[in-house]
């Protein structure tokens, strides 16, 4: 299996790419090719003194900037190091892409290079939020701003397909996200989505505020990319909050700092429930093939972590599952 990463995507790259995959390559035993400019990804390795010897490099000349319109991806910026690597995931030369690069690029990219499933609307970015009990995947969290009620019901779809073979829940709850529980709140949108998810071939639970989400109240909340992406933001500045007024909170006298070492080990573990970077990124589901969106801030853990998420992806065959839920409908 060969995972493509784009070395100059985020805004550690390309050190914190390199570190990552070097670990990853060692650990979970997959090639991996690193995508962008040979000398510089080889400069920096050798002056951090990391060997890249068992990594491979396809050369890419340039690299799209994150205030670039989404759309040069596929016209004037086809050399840049995230269009080339999309490029080889289509062309066969690679199982899975990892990016930490521009959303609207790697979107579009996606969409016209490694083209959609047969049947899908829109592919969309499906993030996994930590909650008071397991998982929840949030989908769409930025890909489409605008979407038709099949859309989210496709979303719906996808999200319990990658829950069930990627996080191992056994028939996903579903909800959609909206501004009261019952079935006759929300927009037009949301009306007719809630009517088409009741036929849909997945667990379908009702509404669901966003006071419930943290709560872990289902498996897969599905909303359009604005509010999805509004809900994401607004999820990750409160995980900011809270883990920077627990630090405060645990260190501001002696009698706290005492306190603190009784309780470290359920710091450290709501810590690491936290941290985005220990689920590596997030997948755009419904393109033919793996795509991973790194965060933009993504360290050495968090592309490890991709890897092995795009790994995974890969083996269990989630598309194969999108595929099939699909012509279930249709039959």
């Amino acid at each position: 299996m060969n995972i493509v990463i784009d070395a100059f995507g985020g805004d550690n790259a390309p050190l914190e790419v390199i570190r990552g995959a070097i670990d990853a390559h060692r650990d979970f035993g997959v090639d991996i090719t690193l995508v962008g400019d040979e000398k510089r990804i080889k400069k920096c390795a050798a002056d951090n003194s990391l060997d890249i010897s068992q990594l491979k490099i396809r050369h890419a000349d340039t690299v799209i900037d994150i205030c670039e319109e989404p759309t040069s991806i596929i016209k004037g910026r086809k050399d840049c190091s995230m269009a080339v690597g999309m490029q080889m995931l289509a062309d066969g030369e690679g199982d899975a892409f990892v990016s930490a690069g521009s959303t609207g690029a790697l979107v579009v990219g996606a969409t016209f290079i490694v083209k959609r499933i047969k049947g899908i609307k829109r592919p969309a970015l499906a993030t996994v939020l930590p909650t008071a009990t397991v998982p929840t995947m949030l989908l769409d969290s930025g890909a489409n701003a605008d979407c038709r009620p099949e859309m989210l019901v496709q979303f719906a779809i996808m999200g319990s397909a990658y829950m069930n073979k990627i996080m191992g829940v056994s028939s996903p709850k579903v909800g959609l996200a909206n501004i009261g529980a019952e079935e006759s709140k929300g927009r037009e949108l949301e009306l007719e989505t809630y009517r088409q998810l009741k036929n849909a071939p997945v667990n379908f639970v009702g509404n669901i505020e966003a006071r419930q989400i943290p709560l872990g109240d289902c498996d897969v909340v599905v909303t359009d990319g604005f509010s999805g992406n509004l809900l994401l933001k607004l999820y990750e500045g409160m995980g900011k909050f809270f883990s920077n007024e627990l630090k405060t909170l645990l260190t501001r006298d002696m009698k706290s700092k005492l306190a603190a070492a009784l309780v470290m080990g359920g710091v450290k573990e709501f810590k690491k429930k936290v941290d985005y970077t220990e689920h590596g990124g997030a997948p755009l589901l419904g393109t033919a093939k793996p795509v991973i969106k790194a965060h933009g801030s993504s360290n050495a853990k968090a592309f490890y972590n991709a890897v092995r998420q795009a790994k995974k992806f890969t083996e269990t065959k989630v598309i194969d599952e999108i595929t099939s839920a699909l012509e279930a409908m249709k039959s």
